[in-house]
């Protein structure tokens, strides 16, 4: 009997070892597992956070498209007031060149009648 006992209480001590032992081992994957949960939470709060600003970054790239939509309507109005101008101011110089030219011929006229004038006057005069 005091042999069993001897032989039980070896075995006792073993599965003690081995109770410890397997103990030891689930205080360290209730660690683990602790650890990777909270790196999944961290993991979901960083993906949420770049969730959060891709939105906001989507959100400025399209008020953005939204001005440059504006901007480009605005500069074909001007480009269209501009040619409109540019028409009128064409128009402008043509008419300035023919009343410059009208001008110059009556210039011409004028000198050639008081040419004639003083001619006329000088021949009456020496009558």
């Amino acid at each position: 009997l005091q042999k069993e006992l001897l032989k039980y209480k070896q075995e006792a001590r073993n599965l003690q070892g081995i109770k410890d032992a397997l103990q030891q081992r689930l205080i360290q994957q209730d660690a683990s597992v602790l650890q990777l949960k909270q790196e999944l939470l961290r993991a979901s709060m960083d993906k949420e956070e770049l969730h959060n600003q891709n939105v906001d970054l989507q959100r400025k790239v399209e008020e953005r498209n939204r001005l440059l939509a504006e901007y480009k309507k605005e500069l074909c109005q001007k480009d269209r007031h501009l040619q409109q101008h540019q028409a009128k101011l064409d128009e402008m110089l043509r008419q300035l060149s023919e009343a410059s030219y009208q001008q110059v011929d009556l210039e011409r006229e004028l000198e050639h009648r008081e040419a004639l004038l003083a001619h006329c006057m000088k021949r009456e005069a020496e009558e």
